[in-house]
């Protein structure tokens, strides 16, 4: 990744080019109507379901769309990135698909599952201690300087904000077919790289479309830094059930998108998100783990009242990813 300049922002054109790119190798996932939730809400919901994307989460889309673009010479040297898990096993996926060797900086305390499938890909896997405040992406650079690899980071990139970008197309191109156009579209926000991507993708097709970042409650950074007109950081780093979603401060690439072409959040709690996922769990067999829940959390919490009517409008949520431990998930369904 280059240094931050505006000039060399993403654009629809290269949310475009990453379609070419991913067609064929991502999957092309569903964008799914429930009548009980259209009812519940008095609009026509839908919900791009990223859990069946490959690995299970959105990520891999920018993590292949990135990777794919690295020069010949350089992929021997394979690629480095730090996660709390769903960007792991993304990159470690696209590296696999494309022959390269790949090693992830993952915290000690990430969800089992996470750690153990990043591995399962045939990433090499270097865990630090998040709690005790080491820094991962002095880590990741070290070993990218160190080997002469390329660093991928989880969503500070042009290209892999381009990736992300692709699910934007894939919502406007499906809802097109059914004569509809998104009038309300929410999307997580930890970075910022898929609300990015989406808003670019959306916003090519479908001008009109007003989107929202959707974030836990505490881990607003996106949201106050709408209001504040600049990046702000969280004050908490760990403490909400969101492991997804805890990134510190929008990034330096995602923001100056997010402010242009979304500019408003909403929060939800862990209690609301942990509704939402027994929610998709009861009413609609989905797997949703918590991060991948957060929009979906906000539909049904009502945090769009008093912002905007959705009454009889297209609303669109992601469910960005479903990689949720067992025991975790066990607690929310049984609530």
């Amino acid at each position: 990744m280059g240094h931050f300049d505006q000039k060399l922002l993403p654009t629809a054109a290269d949310v475009e080019s990453a379609v070419a790119r991913l067609k064929g190798v991502a999957v092309r996932t569903p964008l799914i109507n429930a009548p009980v939730l259209d009812e519940r809400l008095g609009a026509r919901v839908f919900l791009k379901a990223e859990i069946l994307q490959r690995t299970g989460s959105f990520k891999f889309r920018g993590a292949y769309n990135r990777i794919s673009q690295i020069p010949a010479d350089r992929r021997a040297a394979g690629v480095v990135a730090y996660s709390s898990g769903n960007h792991a096993q993304g990159v470690a996926a696209a590296a696999k698909l494309l022959g390269m060797p790949a090693t992830i900086v993952m915290p000690d305390d990430a969800p089992k599952a996470k750690l153990a499938r990043t591995r399962a890909l045939g990433a090499e896997v270097v865990t630090y201690d998040r709690v005790g405040g080491a820094d991962r992406a002095a880590i990741a650079e070290a070993i990218v300087k160190e080997r002469g690899a390329t660093l991928v980071p989880p969503y500070d990139d042009p290209m892999i904000i381009a990736g992300q970008g692709t699910i934007g197309v894939e919502i406007a191109e499906d809802l097109d077919k059914l004569g509809l156009k998104p009038d309300i579209v929410v999307v997580g926000a930890s970075g910022g790289g898929l609300a990015a991507g989406v808003s670019l993708g959306i916003k090519s097709r479908a001008a009109s479309a007003r989107l929202f970042t959707a974030e836990p409650k505490d881990f607003d950074d996106t949201l106050r830094s709408f209001v504040r007109g600049e990046r702000v950081a969280n004050e908490k780093i760990t403490g909400s059930i969101c492991d997804a979603l805890m990134s510190n401060t929008p990034g330096e690439w995602t923001f100056p998108i997010n402010k242009e072409l979304i500019g408003q959040g909403i929060a939800a709690s862990d209690e609301e998100v942990g509704a939402a996922v027994r929610y998709a769990f009861n009413e609609l067999k989905l797997v949703v783990e918590p991060g991948g829940a957060i929009g979906l959390a906000s539909l049904l919490a009502g945090k769009l009242d008093g912002i905007v009517d959705i009454r009889g409008k297209t609303v669109v949520a992601i469910l960005s990813g479903g990689n949720v431990d067992v025991e975790m998930y066990a607690k929310l369904i049984a609530g």
